[in-house]
């Protein structure tokens, strides 16, 4: 296994200590010695504790944006692209577990120069479901009834609380976890016509037993 950049050392200890301590507990000094660095590493990489808070959020809500794109790009149908975009959300909660935790104990402390670009990427993330839902009743894949916005947010939601409850170490992976939320939503969004097609029933999942996790 590669040895870790000394970015990536710095970005590991400050969420174990932002995550234990909270961002104002925790001195710029502390986070550099306790990652094993000197000032000058920490600052060739990050100009200031504010920036480092910024790039915690910044890499799961860049990673969601950028898989939502490659959905859009590489499938050609709304239902297609709606299920790769929801496995990719669901599993961004196990890639990113700790950077999420300090997201939302600390996000409240971004500059606004930093929020404003992380609600940028959200936004474009939230305009791409909105616009494959549409395109989805367009097509006539989803029910035409359902209000695109109401809908859009009600997935983001949804998926959104992973974060309260996933456990790594729970009795689902996040791979079953995933294939369950999209098969939820999917049975929830599609049209009774669409749900019978072979290639939509395949996103379907088998039947299955498993309490949720604690």
């Amino acid at each position: 296994m590669a040895e870790k950049t000394l970015k990536d050392r710095i970005i590991d200890t400050a969420l174990r200590l932002f995550e234990k301590y909270g961002y104002h507990g925790v001195t710029v000094d502390r986070i550099v010695t306790e990652s094993n660095t000197s000032k000058g590493g920490f600052y060739h990489n990050f100009k200031s504790k504010d920036e480092l808070l910024y790039r915690i959020h910044d890499v799961f809500i860049t990673y969601v944006l950028n898989k939502a794109q490659e959905a859009y790009e590489n499938y050609t149908t709304p239902t297609e692209r709606l299920y790769a975009i929801i496995q990719s959300f669901v599993k961004v909660f196990h890639l990113y577990k700790p950077h999420i935790a300090v997201f939302y104990q600390e996000s409240a402390y971004l500059k606004p120069e930093y929020s404003e670009k992380i609600n940028q990427k959200r936004d474009e993330f939230k305009q791409i479901i909105f616009r494959v839902i549409r395109e989805g009743i367009e097509a006539g894949e989803f029910r035409p009834e359902l209000s695109v916005e109401i809908a859009g947010m009600s997935i983001i939601g949804m998926v959104n609380w992973t974060y309260k409850w996933y456990n790594p170490e729970g009795p689902m992976t996040i791979e079953q976890i995933a294939n369950y939320f999209a098969d939820f939503i999917l049975h929830s969004i599609l049209t009774e016509e669409a749900k019978q097609r072979p290639q939509i029933s395949n996103f379907f999942i088998k039947p299955f037993s498993c309490s949720l996790q604690q």
